[in-house]
């Protein structure tokens, strides 16, 4: 930190400052440039514990509801280049405000977004020093991360793996757990795309020699095929008993339209026909006869039980 002089007092820094005089709102803190006009109020509502005359104070500046520069003893809890997960207060149309336990949030710039952040999102943040000099945060802290990481040599297969998502590609999302793992969830693992932030729990799938961890938020695959059957069936019903979709179909279309792989997808018919619910002729799936009945669920088969054509798990 450093004392003050008149090109250092300025919103959004912490600084030392000495206590000038005090009055019934609080203590006024030297501002450096020789008029008492400009001694900054520590209300004491912003005071920690009572102070003194001629004591330095470490103190954040921030501009109050008039506009005009105030102080607070309530620093950030985070040191510059540090990563932490915080919350929004609040957004603006040129960024939003993070909570690091200053007495005002700090200002995340719309360039260090990463997609859109609501209030009350808690996403993964680093503190650093704008040109300015004011103290701001950034989404971007992959590198951070990934340096704080270390490998998942704890986790088995199977295991639930909880984390927080803090990037999101074109591929899928990456999570960081609280036992600083690094889970990639790929976008056919989940059926619902995540926002960054959320925290997700999944189940490791995968072990990766670099000690990262592939998980999944999907049924393992015996009850999943039994949910991906459902979900074919619902279609064929509301669709008066066709599709143009069959085992054939390109993995793009049935990712678009049923949010599952092809993999699955081929499953799930096979789940279908074995039942004798649906049947494939020329590119299409179709509703036998048998499986029009009744609005509810169906019966697929003893989810579980091998029935020799390779749908255990």
């Amino acid at each position: 930190m450093t004392t003050a002089n008149e090109n250092d007092i300025k919103p959004g820094t912490v600084r030392t400052l000495t206590v000038a005089r005090t009055g019934e709102l609080g203590a006024f803190l030297d501002a450096g440039t020789g008029k008492t006009a400009d001694d900054i109020l520590l209300h004491r509502a912003q005071q920690t514990r009572d102070v003194a005359v001629g004591e330095q104070l470490a103190v954040y500046l921030y501009l109050d509801p008039k506009g005009r520069l105030t102080a607070s003893m309530r620093l950030p809890q985070m040191r510059e280049g540090q990563v932490a997960r915080a919350a929004v207060i609040n957004t603006t149309r040129d960024g939003a405000f993070v909570d690091i336990g200053a007495e005002r949030g700090i200002f995340m710039p719309f360039a260090g977004m990463k997609g859109r952040v609501r209030r009350g999102d808690k996403v993964w943040i680093k503190l650093y020093r704008d040109k300015s000099d004011r103290l701001a945060v950034t989404m971007e802290v992959e590198d951070e991360l990934r340096r704080a990481s270390r490998p998942a040599a704890d986790v088995k297969l199977g295991d639930q793996i909880t984390g927080s998502v803090y990037n999101i590609t074109d591929e899928g999302a990456f999570l960081f757990t609280a036992d600083r793992h690094i889970a990639f969830l790929h976008h056919s693992e989940t059926a619902a795309r995540p926002r960054l932030g959320e925290e997700i729990t999944a189940r490791a799938t995968y072990i990766r020699d670099d000690g990262r961890i592939n998980v999944s938020t999907r049924p393992v695959k015996e009850a999943a095929m039994d949910i991906d059957a459902e979900a074919v069936l619902a279609m064929l019903r509301a669709r008066g008993g066709s599709i143009p979709y069959s085992d054939a179909s390109p993995p793009a279309v049935i990712k678009q339209k049923f949010n599952i792989s092809k993999a699955a997808f081929k499953r799930a018919l096979g789940r279908l026909m074995r039942a004798g619910l649906a049947e494939q002729r020329e590119g299409w799936t179709y509703l036998k006869q048998q499986a029009d009945k009744g609005e509810g669920g169906i019966t697929l088969g003893t989810t579980g039980q091998p029935d020799g054509r390779g749908d255990s798990v």
